[in-house]
């Protein structure tokens, strides 16, 4: 008997302990970094209220951190429909849906909030490549780097059309595109600037190289079928 070979771990379930392991301290460091801002938000989170809550970037970085348990339930949910269905590769399909819409709809909402002269100071546009990069500091350009990072991260291991870079560089590009035109549109009192194009859209790229080992394939495409039931043999 090969003791080794009983007593090694799989290379690949390992791998994943890791990545699980590193993910959860990522998210917890960060917690503990941003905890005091958050708090000043929870009263009036916990209360229900907008004003203070919904309408601030801490109230919503933290209803987005209470609601990981829910989204983990709805992963959970529809990975084990999709598996009683025989969809192969369940689980990462509901992952990438729920994580596609987690991380990035609270990053959309603080983009699109109205600053305090919306509707009154007219709409402005910088359209001179890299000029905004300065004044947008460490934490700016981390936060735009960060808006469509889940979009990138998760769509190319759920939709095998856009596992290639230069379609996520278009769809974040063009998703940023939007936000920045709905800014100017809506005059939310905020600068509708390429320089926000440009680093959502190079966000969205570096996410996706960082699940390039994840990305669905065309061979892997009809894995999303249900596997057809086996044809009843005859006897005789």
């Amino acid at each position: 008997m090969n003791h080794d070979a009983s007593l090694s771990v799989p290379p690949r379930r390992a791998r994943r302990v890791v990545f699980l392991g590193l993910a959860i301290l990522g998210v917890a460091s960060a917690v503990f970094v941003v905890r005091g801002p958050l708090m000043m938000s929870a009263p009036r989170c916990m209360a229900g209220r907008w004003h203070g809550c919904f309408d601030t970037f801490n109230g919503v970085v933290l209803m987005t951190l209470v609601a990981l348990p829910l989204a983990a339930l709805v992963v959970w949910a529809l990975a084990g429909r999709r598996r009683a269905a025989g969809v192969m590769s369940a689980w990462r399909m509901s992952l990438a849906e729920v994580g596609m819409a987690h991380g990035t709809v609270p990053f959309l909402w603080m983009t699109l909030m109205p600053g305090a002269g919306a509707g009154i100071v007219p709409a402005r546009v910088s359209l001179v490549p890299l000029r905004d990069l300065v004044t947008m500091g460490p934490l700016g350009i981390v936060g735009n780097l960060l808006v469509f990072a889940a979009l990138g991260f998760f769509a190319p291991m759920r939709c095998a059309a856009l596992a290639s870079v230069p379609r996520i560089l278009a769809l974040g590009a063009g998703c940023s595109l939007l936000v920045e035109t709905a800014q100017y549109v809506l005059r939310l009192d905020r600068v509708s600037s390429v320089d926000d194009v440009l680093v959502n859209a190079t966000g969205a790229v570096l996410a996706a190289l960082a699940s390039r080992r994840w990305w669905r394939t065309e061979a892997q495409a009809p894995s999303d079928q249900p596997r057809p039931a086996p044809a009843p043999t005859s006897a005789g």
